[in-house]
């Protein structure tokens, strides 16, 4: 591709080199660099590219974008502004504008982007379109499926991914957006069809520093990214929602502009899409939902109401779309559970597993207080007297220290039992992980077990009929990060063990094994 044409729309401070050059490809890591390519030198959390320019030159980098005003250099130079915002307009330039061709869909928010776009999936699927999907779990090209190493790729990814996904035949693509990538460009260009917001709650703030640019980072997406004929769909019961939501009305009101199209949903009424009559079990959910006027029948596998919002998104999603509502209503059905959110694991056991990546402070009081409603509703045989939540979580390291302490205090609040362990430790100790969680302690109804495949263990072991076991904080991940190492761990494998281990020992026993522990307080 010529360079003239790669820097289309691309802002820079000097571009006196030749732009007739024929550029072979692209790359923003030096290692990746081939003779004819581009360089772009971006900063990373950990690295910065201009200090690998040399090496790119030498491995045939034909041209250099940076920031930085270098003179001296033994190649051509293009200085930019932002070579993060260059990167993702070259992108989409070098990938042939993919996203003008795609009813692309971007989902943000701290909870519940990546159900809401398995849920989306499903209608699209069964409304007869291929879809391509973008998210934490897997990048998805129809039915092929790819490790995700980032919830968004970086924009030289993200471009590829879309042409990629329509040179494949996809004609809708659902992508999660987090907030880094919103912050660091890797979507610009990219233009939205569709963008949703679920919600907004503590997190990233190492990032991030403020909750006010944490907002205005996923603002980005509605503001800037989105199409001018597009449309936001916003929970109207998140106090950020409603913020959103006033201040795009605001900002469509001119004279000379058409008002910003815009669907709201939620519990309460004002919101355009309404849910009602909730009936929450360990089986799935029921509910009526609201649009306009009319009421309509929803059932579901998935379980609690956190997924309540995630159906309610996916619905305003489709119904922004042209999709009919019993298509809507065919694909929430037909939406299994999701690796690591809310997710049952069921061997027989006669006390409730759950997985979920629940992380954040607002994330576990959603959980724990779903798994509370599961209790008032469960049909199980009990033996014992009354049905305990049992909470097994730690905080990563290495991350927003600040929101350890209020964990804790969410978990021992509202859990019977909590077993404080290590999540992704990282570089930190994991004891000082758990003194800090600790800290937040409103009660004494924990213990610490440092090892998470035995905090695990050991909620099993504790567990007696109809209580619910809720594992947090790492959901679909397979690797426990410690030190710069990634081990392999994988939560729903080491409860599967649990609970084989234990059923055996009850069929030679029969005895739940719960006894002595309520003796000692728990």
């Amino acid at each position: 591709m010529i360079l003239k044409e790669l820097l289309q729309g691309c802002d820079s401070v000097n571009n006196s080199l030749s732009a007739d050059r024929d550029v072979k490809g692209v790359a923003y890591d030096s290692r990746r660099v081939k003779e004819g390519y581009l360089f772009v030198a971006i900063k990373g959390e950990r690295y910065d590219g201009h200090d690998f320019i040399t090496e790119a030159i030498k491995k045939g980098a034909i041209a250099v974008i940076g920031e930085r005003d270098l003179r001296d250099i033994e190649s051509a130079y293009i200085r930019v502004k932002d070579s993060r915002r260059a990167l993702a307009c070259i992108a989409h330039n070098f990938y042939g504008m993919s996203s003008e061709n795609l009813f692309l869909i971007g989902i943000t928010g701290t909870n519940g982007k990546t159900t809401t776009t398995y849920i989306l999936k499903s209608i699209l699927e069964s409304w007869g379109k291929d879809v391509g999907l973008i998210g934490t779990i897997h990048y998805m090209v129809k039915d092929k499926t790819y490790p995700a190493p980032f919830t968004t790729p970086e924009s030289l990814e993200f471009h590829g991914l879309l042409k990629d996904m329509l040179s494949s035949g996809c004609t809708h693509v659902i992508s999660e957006v987090s907030s880094h990538a919103l912050e660091q460009h890797r979507v610009d260009g990219a233009i939205f069809r569709v963008a949703v917001f679920t919600n907004l709650t503590r997190d990233h703030l190492d990032f991030h520093k403020t909750m006010e640019s944490y907002f205005r980072a996923k603002e980005r997406l509605f503001r800037e990214l989105l199409d001018k004929d597009g449309t936001s769909v916003i929970n109207l019961d998140d106090s950020y929602g409603k913020r959103l939501t006033s201040e795009l009305g605001s900002a469509s009101g001119g004279q000379d502009s058409e008002p910003s199209r815009i669907l709201t949903y939620g519990l309460e009424d004002g919101a355009d899409i309404v849910a009602r009559e909730m009936n929450p079990s360990s089986e799935g959910l029921r509910f009526k939902l609201s649009f306009r006027g009319r009421s309509y029948d929803v059932s579901s596998p998935l379980i609690g109401l956190p997924n309540v919002y995630n159906i309610m998104s996916a619905a305003g999603v489709s119904i922004s779309l042209g999709v009919p509502w019993q298509i809507i209503l065919e694909g929430i059905r037909k939406t299994g559970g999701v690796t690591g959110r809310f997710e049952k694991v069921d061997l027989g056991q006669n006390f409730l597993c759950l997985i979920d990546y629940a992380h954040t402070e607002d994330a576990l009081e959603r959980l724990i207080c779903t798994a509370r409603e599961l209790v008032k509703n469960s049909s199980h045989i009990t033996h014992c007297t009354s049905p305990r939540i049992i909470t097994v979580f730690g905080c990563g390291g290495d991350r927003d220290r600040g929101k350890r302490p209020k964990m804790g205090a969410v978990a021992t609040k509202l859990s019977d039992l909590v077993i404080l362990t290590s999540d992704n430790p990282r570089s930190e100790e994991p004891s000082d992980i758990i003194r800090e969680i600790e800290d937040g302690a409103v009660r004494r109804n924990y213990m610490k077990e440092p090892n998470r495949r035995e905090a695990i263990r050991k909620a099993v072991d504790l567990a007696c009929d109809r209580d619910i076991i809720l594992i947090a904080g790492k959901g679909h991940e397979d690797y426990q990060e410690i030190k710069g190492m990634r081990y392999r761990l994988n939560d729903r494998e080491i409860l599967e063990e649990a609970i084989k281990d234990k059923l055996r020992i009850q069929g030679v026993n029969e005895h739940c094994g719960c006894s002595e522990i309520r003796l000692k307080g728990f």
